[in-house]
């Protein structure tokens, strides 16, 4: 599994006094710089600017490899590291926030905290210093020169009709390879809200999800709806007109490419022990009251169409596949690692961020597969109106549909995050708009 290094470090001519951080990301296997990050902050402590530097490092790592991500931390503060590791007390309440909100970041990752001598922190600890060196002149702080690694791709179009902006960082967001700054005028370089990696690619591994209590279709006992219309009809805020169709989600476990990070799109994976089990805690969930399900339709993918059969087992239905509901083709980059393919395909994979119509090479654009997901969608809600569906599918066409129904812009993808094996609900009223009542649901898996 890709492993990376985050060497951080802040400082302060005067402490306090004017005062930057840097921070840079490695990968572990070769030392191959992946971001470097900085940042002149005004007048500060030293330790608010050796956090700092920590928070800057760790965000730019989410936005390269995404939650669960292996990460040795090495800075030169003992201070911080020992904290960050829990044998050192905070005792400065000025510092308990950064601390805090370090290790929220942290706990997305798995994590090494490993001090190491100021000479070995050497290119962190030259970002700091350029940085503090700018703070002391009262001026905004930038790098000179471009990052060997990609350069961060424009945003996609936010046309509705263009299909989801898949991969494509959203306004003022680097992508994976940048070399990212900030100033204190221009306030800290935004960290991607969800990542190519884990926000629309099948990646991911599971992640806790806070759900609430179990909900049901429109005809069953969803507590909301029912106590805002009193009856199991609605949206909960208008009365019931039509009965809904009801289209539950259900991204399917655990698969090799999924636990080791790799691009997963029509390769046919199978899934892990973990995976069935996923898929068999799904099913004992969705077996029981309220659900009620009626349909049971899959992706033609063995990951999906395993999970689908092993549910409607449960349930005594047979599996209907569904083509549209299978994930993007990623052609040539099927099995890899988003960081072997920035090696070996910098230009392509360039073109494919900043453009959903581009394809991989052999592969399918996202402009295209928003097309067929929609189709989809469409054609489900059409064939089984009235009816409570489980459809079981991927990252790219749950979120794709999930989307349509709230009438988003394709950067809302990048506000998503879906886990292994989570549950969503769509509501489809033929009186009135399409209503998302669940999202990532994963109390099942706990």
């Amino acid at each position: 599994m890709t492993s990376f290094v985050v060497e951080a470090d802040g400082g302060s001519r005067g402490n306090p006094g004017p005062a930057g951080y840097g921070a840079v990301v490695k990968d572990a296997s070769d030392g191959q710089v992946l971001a470097e990050i900085a940042e002149a902050i005004g007048t500060q402590t030293n330790n608010v600017a050796e956090y700092r530097g920590l928070i800057a490092g760790l965000r730019s790592l989410l936005a390269i490899a995404g939650d669960g991500a292996i990460v040795e931390v090495r800075m030169d503060s003992k201070l911080v590291i020992e904290q960050m590791a829990g044998r050192w007390k905070i005792k400065n309440e000025g510092l308990r926030p950064l601390a805090s909100e370090a290790a929220g970041l942290a706990r997305r990752l798995r994590v090494t905290w490993r001090w190491i001598p100021r000479e070995k922190n050497k290119d962190a600890d030259r970002l700091a210093n350029e940085a503090m060196d700018a703070a002391a002149k009262g001026r905004p702080w930038r790098l000179a020169g471009a990052s060997p690694a990609a350069p961060a791709p424009a945003s996609a179009p936010a046309s509705a009709s263009a299909g989801p902006a898949a991969g494509s960082a959203p306004a003022g967001v680097p992508a994976a390879g940048f070399r990212e700054t900030a100033s204190r005028e221009t306030g800290p370089a935004l960290a991607a809200p969800a990542t190519v990696q884990d926000s629309l690619l099948d990646l991911i591994g599971e992640e806790e999800t806070v759900a609430p209590a179990p909900y049901g279709p429109a005809n069953g006992t969803d507590p909301e709806t029912t106590a805002a219309t009193g009856s199991g009809v609605g949206t909960g805020w208008r009365p019931p007109t039509t009965v809904a169709t009801s289209l539950l989600l259900l991204r399917h476990g655990e698969t090799p490419f999924s636990a080791e990070r790799r691009f997963s799109g029509v390769g046919d994976p199978e899934l892990t022990s973990a995976g069935i089990a996923q898929a068999e805690a799904a099913a004992a969930r969705l077996s029981r009251p309220p659900y009620g399900i009626q349909v049971v339709v899959s992706s033609p993918l063995k990951r999906a169409r395993a999970t689908a059969e092993i549910v409607a087992a449960m349930l005594g239905l047979e599996v209907e596949v569904e083509e549209g509901l299978r994930e993007v083709d990623f052609g040539d980059w099927e099995g890899h690692t988003f960081t072997e393919i920035q090696r070996r395909w910098p230009d392509e994979l360039a073109a494919w961020l900043a453009d959903p119509s581009a394809a991989p090479p052999g592969g399918e654009s996202f402009e295209a597969a928003a097309r067929r997901v929609q189709e989809t969608g469409d054609r489900l809600v059409e064939r089984y109106e009235g009816r409570t569906v489980l459809a079981v599918s991927h990252v790219t066409p749950i979120k794709m549909l999930l989307r349509f129904a709230l009438e988003a812009p394709p950067s809302a993808l990048y506000r998503m995050h879906l886990d292994l094996a989570a549950l969503s609900l769509i509501e489809y009223y033929a009186d009135g708009p399409a209503v998302v009542k669940a999202f990532n649901d994963t109390s099942h898996l706990r």
